[in-house]
């Protein structure tokens, strides 16, 4: 049986309504419109814009615009690791920053966890959002060295941490050749596609449109472009991450790299008990293309991974080895779904969120793997922007932060190869040489 190139939830029921959710489409714009605020991109990040810019007046007028569908872009495609993480690390933030401003960084990121578990609870959104922790597994003395540098590194900006031995580990997750590990709470799993198709019915039923199938063309200082009309608005909000990889007029920092990931057959009670991973538990090990799993809430095992800018031939079947090497008893068992999806990574690997006063554009970039949990503090913060309401979001280090841009088009895509390559390049020379050697880029 060939493997599907989707995620095994992307026919998904939504509880609230008939059918699956790829069948319960919206209309497009039909013609000219004006709106307070429209969004281009029903991900999870332009859906929740929309659903605390509702929060903080109830009678702004939102308009989402999606050139597909809700819940049919790389937002839902993730695999629905909700931690408090960011793509470049504490002490870098902390040299350009300071030390304050990245200490409340880290600590709203931790909140952020627990604010999406939170409102997916009281709005009754049924997203299989469940807290777990998560758990990084080194296996090489390299991987142990650098994940004890990361363990002390979290402690000093006040993020709990446990470091783990070999045994300790196996009492979260059982893989093979583990020889160090650390826990942090502050991590939970969420399916993204009930996520992003909950959250469109939260905010509709609040009065956001949302118009479904409408490209976007241009972003001009109040007015938004698209093939089914143009929409006067007095702000913007350019939510799109990765896909499309631009739209004229939105100054889009960052670039797309490929992710890949393979879903098993849904795996039975004993084989569970065997690899001892409960619901709500991710992980990921310490190496340098890191490798990052969850159980699913139909029990099967997910397996995510950086693969290039695009992905090479063979990624899925590299990542399915990598499982094989991580769990050897998973040999037979069936991979029935391997899909891949754009990150938006910035040059500087920094993500980022702001406000153009002048121009009314806001945007967000670069949220690279750590998306799930940041496109909430980015609609938390634009929705504060976008408002006029000073808050302790917006003055976060990343709000107005400038990546440089990438070179255009080939030579791009070419620096992004190359750091997967060298990535890769760095795991195979850190692996025993009594390990079979599974990942060859």
């Amino acid at each position: 049986m060939r493997a599907a190139a989707t995620p095994p939830w992307a026919d998904v029921r939504d509880p609230a309504g008939a059918g699956r959710v790829a069948d319960r489409h919206r209309a497009s714009l039909d013609g000219d419109t004006t709106a307070d605020v429209v969004v281009v991109g029903a991900g999870a990040t332009g859906l929740w814009t929309a659903y605390y810019l509702l929060e903080a007046d109830p009678a702004i007028d939102v308009l989402v615009v999606d050139a597909s569908t809700v819940g049919e872009g790389a937002s839902s495609r993730t695999t629905g690791w909700c931690a408090a993480r960011f793509p470049v690390a504490t002490e870098t933030l902390a040299s350009r920053y300071g030390a304050a401003a990245a200490r409340e960084l880290r600590a709203a990121l931790r909140d952020t966890v627990v604010e999406v578990g939170g409102v997916t609870a009281a709005e009754e959104i049924a997203c299989d959002f469940a807290y777990g922790g998560h758990l990084v597994l080194a296996r090489t003395p390299a991987q142990s060295a650098r994940l004890a540098e990361a363990v002390a590194s979290a402690r000093r900006w006040d993020d709990e941490v446990e470091p783990l031995d070999a045994d300790e580990a196996g009492t979260h997750l059982r893989a093979a050749g583990t020889r160090t590990a650390a826990w942090t709470p502050d991590s939970a799993r969420v399916q993204p596609r009930a996520l992003a198709t909950g959250l469109a019915r939260v905010v509709e039923q609040r009065g956001v449109r949302v118009a479904e199938r409408t490209r976007v063309l241009r972003v001009s200082p109040r007015a938004v472009v698209t093939d089914q009309g143009t929409v006067r608005c007095r702000h913007v909000v350019h939510a799109t991450g990765a896909t499309p990889p631009g739209v004229p007029g939105t100054g889009r920092a960052g670039a797309a790299t490929d992710a890949v990931a393979i879903a098993t057959e849904p795996l039975p009670a004993p084989v569970w008990h065997e690899l001892g991973l409960a619901h709500g538990t991710t992980f990921s090990v310490a190496s340098r293309r890191a490798v990052h799993g969850h159980r699913s809430a139909d029990d099967r095992l997910v397996l995510t991974a950086r693969a290039g800018a695009p992905a090479p031939s063979g990624a899925h079947a590299r990542l399915r080895a990598a499982l094989v090497d991580l769990f050897p008893s998973l040999a037979t068992r069936a991979v029935t779904h391997a899909w891949r999806w754009p990150l938006d990574v910035a040059r500087d690997g920094y993500a980022s969120v702001g406000v153009d006063p002048a121009a009314g554009l806001a945007w967000t970039h670069g949220h690279a793997e750590d998306g799930t949990a940041l496109a909430n503090l980015a609609g938390r913060t634009l929705a504060d922007l976008l408002t006029g309401t000073s808050s302790a979001l917006t003055r976060l280090p990343w709000v107005g932060h400038r990546s440089p841009a990438w070179p255009p088009g080939p030579a791009a895509t070419a620096m992004l190869t190359a750091a997967a390559w060298r990535a890769a390049w760095s795991d195979r020379t850190e692996q025993p040489a009594s390990r079979p050697r599974t990942s060859r880029g």
